[in-house]
């Protein structure tokens, strides 16, 4: 799959952002005022700016509103229902937050409920898709999910709720990878089923199916070299989790140096869970990939 900068910007800040609205909606950290206000706002403009970039992804952006008739069949229409709900909600209850001093605590829990949902509707629009096997198993959502919560309790300074929520993230990044690697090889596909040629024996292509480029291997066919991928998933790796743990289980005394490792520990995440989000576009192996000898790699 070809990894285009709107998606992975998409998916990385929205569940950042969509995190953040979670605990802010439990009321972690529980603030009001000008500091709520500096909370949302952050919120805000990763969850809003990640579905603004989403967009560019579109054929013609100026008919997303149309996914919205499609809630009973389409992810990405129940997506954009989902988020459009814990938007308008958490709004409310930062109006109240900011502006009154109050916490609305219904609005702030069921805010949160559908900033999860939103995530996860996200998560399931990639899982649906039985083309692409490595996508198309139970860690893709666990993984989206794992990663808003865990980078949404770091941006809420909720350190003793983040350390066991990165381990957590990061063991599930590892299982998903090694189960990634075998998923196309596990899901039984091959030319041969693709062709309904497999019973009467192996089967190759002769030649290339034309000699061009075309759609198809532009946006689907996109192999990464094995050791080129495993460096990015240490470095990945490293961002996301390692430092990050290691930032915030340094113990300083004081404020300010506890401040600047917490905001290192936010861009460290940032940055890894990007490169985990580039790897996880990049590395899809789309079954149409194999009538071009992807899989030959």
């Amino acid at each position: 799959m070809h990894p285009a900068p709107s998606v992975i910007i998409f998916t990385t800040l929205s569940g950042l952002g969509f995190g953040l609205l979670f605990f802010l909606g439990l009321g972690m950290p529980e603030v009001t005022g000008w500091v709520a206000f500096v909370f949302f706002l952050i919120a805000y403009v990763l969850a809003v700016g990640g579905l603004l970039a989403s967009t560019f992804h579109l054929g013609h952006p100026e008919r997303a509103w149309k996914a919205f008739t499609q809630w009973r069949s389409s992810w990405l229409s129940r997506e954009g229902w989902c988020a459009v709900i814990a938007l308008v909600l958490m709004g409310l209850f930062a109006i109240g937050s900011v502006f009154m001093g109050e916490r609305w605590s219904l609005l702030g829990w069921l805010g949160a409920l559908f900033s999860l949902a939103t995530v996860f509707t996200t998560s399931m629009i990639y899982t649906q898709l039985k083309t692409i096997p490595r996508w198309n198993m139970k860690l893709t959502p666990a993984m989206f999910l794992s990663f808003s919560l865990a980078g949404g309790a770091l941006m809420a300074g909720q350190t003793s709720v983040a350390l066991p929520l990165l381990l957590i993230a990061a063991l599930v990044q590892i299982l998903y990878w090694r189960q990634g690697d075998k998923a196309l090889a596990s899901s039984g596909t091959d030319l041969g089923t693709a062709t309904g040629l497999g019973q009467r024996g192996s089967v190759r292509a002769f030649e290339p199916p034309h000699t061009g480029t075309n759609y198809l291997l532009r946006e689907f066919v996109h192999v990464v070299g094995r050791k080129h991928a495993e460096k990015l998933r240490i470095i990945s790796f490293l961002l996301a989790f390692a430092l990050p743990v290691l930032f915030i289980a340094i113990p300083l005394e004081g404020i300010a140096l506890k401040h600047l490792l917490a905001l290192l520990a936010v861009v460290s995440h940032l940055a890894g869970v990007a490169a985990s989000r580039w790897l996880f576009f990049a590395q899809a192996e789309h079954v149409v990939g194999l009538y071009y000898g992807s899989d030959k790699e």
